[in-house]
């Protein structure tokens, strides 16, 4: 992940000071390196490939007396003797080990993490990007703000995803293609690699969409830290 500076976070807190003394909204924005999954990714993969290799390499031919050259358990039945047939207990033994060599290789090639982002459909991506970042504006309490007017702006780097949350109070408010903007605003700045100009540029225009349908009120507050959030890996 690009590293972000002291003074790109300054930026991004004073723009949504700025975008906030016209609203009485709030805005509340995160940073994602990568959402996670890749524990899950690694174990599906690996238990998937090791039901479905295995009986596709029998019906191949794949021979469990002596499935490739080296294979440790063909030494066992060598210093028996040779065997007209495969006895019921060392084929099942044979298969129980390549099945746990098979989720084993594929759990560890799948661990890399740019084998895993190839590998990982976009739907699955999404889903677990718009969850991590309703689960943040949970956690936050964005949903007790007064009048319910929070919007979280929130970025997943490595999924190459952007979430934009708007509470009930501001989203039955203005237009849902307004919220298509301030991500396109966050998108085109990670795609450059300008971090820092995405978020306020997202922050600028959700300023301008809550000064337009939540203006200031006597006595508000702010509710929300400023700053960026940047998540842990």
């Amino acid at each position: 992940m690009k590293t972000l500076s002291q003074a790109d976070q300054d930026r991004i807190a004073q723009a949504v000071a700025q975008a906030e003394k016209t609203t009485a909204g709030e805005i509340h924005c995160v940073l994602a390196p990568e959402v996670g999954g890749d524990r899950e990714d690694a174990m599906a993969w690996g238990a998937a490939a090791a039901l479905l290799l295995p009986p596709i390499a029998l019906f191949l031919g794949l021979r469990l007396d002596h499935p490739f050259p080296g294979w440790p358990l063909a030494q066992w039945q060598a210093a028996h003797g040779a065997l007209a047939d495969l006895t019921m207990r060392t084929a099942v033994s044979n298969y129980i080990t390549l099945q746990a060599l098979v989720f084993i290789i594929t759990a560890l090639v799948v661990s890399i993490p740019p084998i895993r982002r190839l590998i990982t459909p976009r739907p699955l991506k999404a889903a677990r990007v718009k969850r991590a970042a309703v689960a943040h504006f949970l956690a936050q309490g964005m949903h007790l703000t007064r009048n319910r007017t929070g919007v979280l702006i929130f970025a997943a780097l490595a999924e190459h995803r952007v979430e934009v949350i708007a509470d009930e109070g501001i989203h039955a408010a203005a237009p849902t293609a307004v919220w298509d903007e301030v991500v396109s605003d966050l998108v085109a700045g990670l795609k450059s690699g300008r971090i820092a100009d995405g978020f306020v540029a997202a922050i600028t225009r959700t300023g301008a969409v809550l000064a337009a349908h939540v203006p200031p009120r006597p006595g508000d507050a702010n509710e929300l830290p400023d700053g960026l959030t940047i998540l842990p890996r």
